[in-house]
């Protein structure tokens, strides 16, 4: 196989990939909730994407170095939006508590 072929082939799959997360990403934004989504998930593919890109750098693999940055800042924002919804739904649950005490209070 050529080598340009190989370079298609990667790219192209790594195009995949990234638009593949990112889709779910923004997918999780749009729809203003994390439900069921682990913030570990995120930590973990953060975590092992920041390790890829350093192999792949060190072994001179352009491809893997541009998608293990891109999923390193996709993990990113997944996180952030996992933590966003999180403390969104914890002052909507303390907002709730206060305002039923109050209606029991008024009762």
């Amino acid at each position: 196989m050529s080598e340009s072929l190989t370079e298609v082939i990667g790219w192209l799959s790594s195009c995949i990939l990234v638009a593949t997360i990112a889709k779910q990403v923004y997918k999780q934004w749009n729809e203003g909730s994390s439900e069921g989504v682990s913030k570990w998930l995120f930590v973990g593919q953060m975590a092992a994407s920041l390790g890829f890109t350093v192999y792949s750098w060190l072994v001179d693999n352009w491809v893997f170095v541009v998608t293990n940055s891109l999923m390193l800042l996709n993990g990113l924002a997944g996180l952030l939006i996992v933590l966003r919804h999180r403390r969104r739904e914890k002052r909507s649950r303390a907002t709730g508590q206060r305002s039923e005490r109050t209606q029991a209070a008024n009762s």
